[in-house]
């Protein structure tokens, strides 16, 4: 199958082609060409366009009955027809004031410079939707037989860091390693000089992927010395999350560095703290009885003993009701916190198996 007939099978290729198939100056660029050549389905088209991306923009939003949105400082535009949503980009040329920084963008280079400014020879391709025609960085296409990640530049991971956590995603999802020069130019220090939001956008990007594994000094770097990767690795992205940053210290303050949203910092650090192997009914319910479920779930998707008494609470522990209520109680004398004292014996005799009935479990909440 040619390279412009995979690009086709991309989601919304059809929506694209009516609308910038027969525009010259438009190419599919990065990851989907790499994709398209290792006949693989791209998971979307990344357009480029060598000449005026908002006047192409333009076109292509009449010819599909589109909405268009231009980005005019940026020279970048998106349509929008028929509930898919794509982008075009004018090509551009790049430049770092400093390491980590954002890059200071100049557009209307030609696309063998913006080739130039992508991450690894095997992203740096482009094919014009117009006839095929394919343009790749020198060695590109050979990295590509050979399995190689290898940067364009020596300094490729200083200009942006964030580099390095797609270097770790790419090498999972392709199977492919780095040259040993890129190899050695991939310093973790380096990420020190990156925000931590950048930081957390690609590793969110790594979680979905299953690729946390892959991170080695990479995590460590990012969220501490006690960052460890368990084998198997759940399925569930914070669970396998959780579950790789059970001895990291000050696991909160990271997250939030790294742009977590409060609720999933609450559900990982809570779900990383737990230590529930071998626990008793009774340890459970006190442990477990006001920790969200979904923290619970986390800990579930693991392997192991904690994950096992998991599962025992979320199916069957904190599904048992005593047969009596507060009400009860208070019909036979008791009020205030005696209520509630009261009803809490009742439930530890219920699980410990002493109070299996009405009358067993009041007469231990009266014990008290």
């Amino acid at each position: 199958m040619s390279v412009l007939r995979r690009l086709q099978t991309a989601p919304g290729a059809e929506i694209v082609l009516a609308a910038v198939g027969d525009e010259p100056g438009v190419h599919v660029v990065g990851g989907a060409v790499r994709d398209a050549l290792l006949d693989r389905v791209p998971r979307e088209l990344d357009l480029e366009v060598e000449g005026d991306a908002l006047a192409v923009a333009r076109r292509a939003a009449a010819r599909v009955s589109g909405r268009l949105t231009a980005h005019e400082r940026f020279g970048t535009a998106t349509v929008q027809a028929d509930g898919y949503v794509f982008d075009l980009a004018g090509a551009r040329r790049e430049r770092y004031a400093r390491p980590g920084a954002l890059p200071e963008v100049e557009l209307g280079a030609p696309l063998a410079e913006d080739l130039g400014r992508r991450d690894f020879t095997v992203n740096a391709m482009a094919v014009r939707l117009s006839d095929g025609r394919l343009t790749a960085w020198p060695g590109a296409r050979e990295d590509l037989a050979a399995g190689v990640l290898r940067v364009l530049h020596a300094r490729s991971f200083e200009d942006d860091p964030t580099r390095l956590l797609r270097l770790a995603r790419y090498g999972h999802r392709l199977g492919f390693a780095p040259d040993p020069e890129t190899a050695r130019l991939a310093d973790p220090a380096l990420m020190r000089t990156v925000s931590g939001d950048r930081l957390g956008n690609e590793l969110r990007l790594i979680l979905r992927e299953g690729a946390l594994g892959a991170l080695d000094g990479l995590g460590r770097a990012l969220l501490g010395d006690g960052f460890a990767v368990p084998d198997p690795l759940p399925a569930d992205p914070l669970a396998a999350l959780a579950a790789s940053v059970r001895d990291v210290g000050d696991l909160d303050a990271r997250l939030d560095a790294l742009g977590f949203t409060a609720r999933d910092r609450r559900l990982v650090t809570t779900a990383a703290s737990l230590q529930l192997a071998g626990a008793t009914d009774v340890e459970l319910w006190q442990a477990l009885r006001r920790v969200p479920a979904e923290a619970v779930e986390l800990v579930a998707a693991r392997a192991g003993p904690d994950a096992e008494a998991a599962r025992r609470w979320l199916d069957d522990v904190r599904h048992r009701r005593l047969e009596i209520t507060g009400a009860d109680l208070v019909d036979a004398g008791l009020s205030g916190a005696a209520v509630g004292a009261g009803l809490e014996a009742a439930t530890v005799a219920m699980l410990e198996g002493r109070a299996p009935d009405r009358d067993t479990q009041l007469a231990a909440a009266l014990s008290l």
